[in-house]
């Protein structure tokens, strides 16, 4: 296994508008070596996510992805070769691993995970994704029993979750989706209320009919023209949990924020706040404990979509920002 090549996709330049197949392309080189303190890591699952069309901007909470590099990722990796104590071949680990088969990385940069069956469960509920909506949702948005919680993207691999944690709080909960077979999933599967299809175009009247008193909790993933549309329908003292703005990402961005900021922030005194879930992590466990028992108990359901493939990661990440995805996308390698 350590004798043969170590195919890798890089970014071969940074898209000034929409990402293209074009802007990638695949390599092989030879398996690396880990020095003190690295570990050697055969990547099992590359997590997508609209974060990845971000870092082509620049600096995020992450380093820009340079052009002519590994294109970057988040994934679940199995330690081939470990110089560094606590870490051990056969263990299943979590790290910025990049678009490749094999990956070095400094341990300390590594989280160890349980082995947990299906492990792609590991990138979803129990991942990033998981621990976002959880966070995000409770932390920040803090709803309440009898609340009413909007959430974009919510076909997606956050919001799917964040609406069902909502609707285990004892909320009403309404999504916002593209496509009339989105909504349908979303309210016949996933239990949400109500589905409110942007497709469709008239968003704002949509979603007063279907959240008639008000917003108390809108859990942004898309900022732009939805935004501005919740922001309008908030109720006084509501809270909006700023998770992403994957509406700005692929493409030119809009020059355009939304409006009736700040005024209707200050009318309604809401809360606007951004988070980044790795400042959660002190709390991992205690979000696992109830992730696992709602999932156990069927009161969460896990939606996930493998593609099969390293060859196939920038056709994946490409639908993703299309929004093609069901729950969370991620390449099995």
């Amino acid at each position: 296994m350590r004798d043969g090549v170590n195919r890798q996709i890089l970014l071969v330049e940074k898209p000034t508008g929409k990402l293209a197949p074009e802007h990638f392309k695949m390599s092989e080189g030879a398996i690396p070596e880990p020095r003190d303190g690295e570990a050697l890591l055969r990547v099992r699952y590359i997590s997508l996510d609209a974060a990845n069309r971000a870092w082509m901007h620049g600096a995020t909470y992450r380093a820009a992805v340079e052009a002519n590099t590994v294109m970057a990722g988040g994934g679940i990796a199995e330690v081939v070769a470990s110089n560094a104590p606590g870490l051990a071949p056969g263990d299943i680990v979590f790290g910025d691993t990049g678009w490749q088969d094999y990956a070095v990385v400094p341990a300390k940069h590594l989280s160890k995970l349980p082995k947990v069956e299906p492990m792609t469960h590991l990138l979803s509920v129990y991942g990033i994704a998981g621990l976002t909506a959880y966070f995000g949702l409770l932390d920040v948005g803090k709803p309440k029993a009898g609340e009413t919680v909007v959430v974009s993207a919510a076909a997606g691999s956050v919001g799917s979750i964040v609406g069902q944690i909502a609707k285990i709080k004892g909320c009403r909960v309404v999504g916002i989706a593209g496509g009339k077979d989105k909504c349908a999933w979303l309210t016949s599967e996933l239990g949400f209320d109500a589905a409110v299809d942007y497709k469709d175009g008239a968003v704002f009247k949509a979603l007063r009919a279907a959240a008639p008193s008000g917003i108390d909790v809108y859990f942004d993933n898309v900022g732009g023209d939805i935004l501005e549309a919740c922001l309008a329908q908030m109720n006084n003292r509501g809270r909006i949990a700023c998770c992403g703005a994957i509406s700005q990402y692929d493409g030119v961005p809009s020059a355009t924020g939304p409006r009736g900021v700040p005024g209707l922030i200050v009318v309604k005194r809401l809360t606007m706040q951004g988070f980044i879930v790795m400042d959660y992590m002190a709390r991992r466990d205690e979000a696992l404990r109830d992730l696992q028992s709602w999932v156990t108990s069927g009161k969460l359901k896990v939606q996930e979509d493998v593609i099969n493939g390293l060859e196939n990661t920038p056709k994946a990440l490409i639908g993703l920002l299309a929004g093609e995805n069901r729950g969370k996308r991620m390449v099995k390698v």
